[in-house]
């Protein structure tokens, strides 16, 4: 089962829209928090008294609030497609980078699952470096991604691996990392 796919992005866009979300979301939290703090006060405050756990509990709504709004009506809008396929990219980045001991071990032992999921690793990578706008994290990386993928190819693995897939991660977990 393939858990995540690299797709092609443009970074300027990239960056432009996720700029733009983010702007929609922090300016939703100010509404909410602000506008829920102020009503907390108004209905159950004292007045010249200490409101501060009444402003403090309106923030939080307000954050909670959001994050509702973010996960249930902002996340499937073409205006945050960008920002979530952002964090999808990093979400599985991250589950390889909690493996990685494992995935390296596998790599110096030959693994096809583990040269595979390295490899996958490497490109996402250097595309969420690219779509950051990282270039000094793109330049250390290249080497290391070029060796390895020479090392697919002496294999006879092939190098396009855009696709996270389970088995892999299902794989490489079985792997005993070095201690």
């Amino acid at each position: 089962m393939v858990a995540f796919e690299i797709e092609p992005m443009n970074p300027a866009r990239y960056r432009q829209q996720t700029r733009l979300s983010s702007l929609i979301v922090v300016a939703t939290f100010a509404v909410l928090a602000m506008g829920l703090a102020m009503l907390a006060v108004a209905v159950f405050g004292e007045p010249g008294g200490n409101n501060l756990r009444l402003n403090i509990a309106g923030v939080v709504a307000g954050l909670l609030i959001t994050a509702a709004l973010v996960r249930s009506v902002f996340w499937p809008q073409p205006w945050m497609a960008c920002a979530v396929y952002g964090w999808r990219l990093k979400r599985s980045l991250m589950r390889v980078t909690n493996v990685m001991h494992q995935v390296k071990a596998g790599v110096a032992a030959g693994d096809a699952s583990a040269m595979k999921l390295l490899r996958f690793y490497h490109l996402g990578l250097t595309q969420m470096h690219e779509l950051d706008g990282n270039t000094s994290a793109l330049a250390e990386q290249q080497a290391e991604t070029e060796r390895h993928r020479e090392a697919m190819l002496a294999q006879g693995l092939e190098p396009d691996q855009r696709q996270l897939d389970e088995a892999w991660l299902a794989a490489v977990k079985t792997i005993a990392a070095p201690r």
